[in-house]
């Protein structure tokens, strides 16, 4: 696979990673099983999508217990990734960005995946209580006391007060410059996909001008792009889709023509290529310090997703991207 490097420190990673967020949380709890997700992690890293991106929150705690498994027997094959500032309780979630607890989650994720260092530690959510540079400076000992490689902040999360693209990402910039001027901001994630594109009016030149990573989350459109769901199917309550105002029965059909328009340029390329391939090729081809962090618990959408890397797409398939609508049923 393609290797693409992020960060200052020239950190090599392959083009495609793995999202290991669905195995353990925000999508259908039944069909979650610990066996296939481990499975599903072992031929991402046989096929090169060795980013492997986790968090604490998730499960709480079982995702990165279910990677721990994997990295007992394969550190040396992964790039780990995971976060820190988010705690979960019964029906909420809330941020902690105390230096003390920083610390202290450091501690616990390291023992929960089974390693002596994490690739990329990121800031999961600012702390409104809590100075971002104190989090960070906290961070950044980390990484100075050989537990951390390097610092990573997420910009995820925005949609709640959104109004339309311009401007989305203009706190995330602010704390970013602040962030910066502690220790050296290696990675940033934040959702981009063709249907959700907004990441490329500011934050990703940001990052391309300073040669930081840009980790693409949700680059299927949390599954609708891949093409396999059909509208009205519905979603069993604890999946976020269920509550997501693009997945209403009514906006699934009204955005089948970005689905068909991603099927009609994969027809050009191959009868085996997919519409999730060419989806995540299409965010590949932003740019050089771009990562795709597909998410997925199954062996055979790892594999189909880490041979995205290898479709290069043209400036014909590009325009035709670019001309598809806009999707309908945003936060806007």
């Amino acid at each position: 696979m393609e290797r693409r490097t992020i960060g200052a420190g020239g950190l090599a990673v392959g083009a495609v990673g793995l999202g290991c967020m669905p195995m353990s949380w925000a999508y259908t709890a039944s069909r979650q099983r610990g066996e296939e997700s481990v499975k599903a992690v072992h031929r991402a890293l046989d096929l090169g999508s060795d980013l492997l991106d986790t968090a604490d929150m998730y499960g709480p705690f079982t995702n990165e217990l279910l990677l721990g498994r994997v990295l007992k027997e394969r550190r040396r094959d992964a790039f780990v990734a995971t976060k820190v500032g988010l705690l979960v309780g019964e029906q909420h979630v809330v941020a902690n960005g105390r230096p003390g607890y920083v610390r202290r989650a450091c501690d616990a994720s390291l023992r929960r995946l089974q390693t002596d260092v994490i690739d990329l530690y990121q800031l999961h959510r600012p702390d409104p209580e809590v100075p971002v540079e104190e989090t960070w400076g906290a961070m950044a000992d980390l990484v100075r006391a050989g537990k951390v490689r390097a610092l990573g902040l997420c910009a995820l999360g925005a949609r709640g007060g959104r109004r339309s693209g311009a401007g989305l990402y203009d706190a995330t910039l602010r704390r970013l410059q602040r962030v910066q001027q502690v220790f050296p901001v290696s990675a940033v994630q934040a959702e981009l996909s063709v249907w959700s594109p907004e990441a490329l009016q500011a934050l990703l030149p940001w990052c391309e001008a300073r040669g930081v990573g840009f980790l693409a989350a949700m680059p299927l459109g949390n599954g609708f792009l891949t093409g396999t769901l059909t509208p009205g199917e519905g979603f069993e309550p604890d999946d976020v889709r269920a509550r997501h105002p693009r997945f209403t029965a009514e906006m699934m059909a009204a955005n089948q023509p970005i689905v068909a328009g991603l099927r009609r340029i994969a027809r050009r390329h191959g009868e085996d290529v997919t519409p999730a391939q060419v989806a995540l090729a299409w965010v590949l081809a932003q740019g050089r310090h771009v990562i795709a962090l597909p998410g997925t618990k199954q062996e055979r959408w790892a594999a189909e997703n880490a041979g995205a890397a290898g479709l290069r797409l043209t400036a014909r398939d590009l325009a035709e991207v670019a001309g598809l609508p806009a999707a309908q049923g945003s936060w806007d």
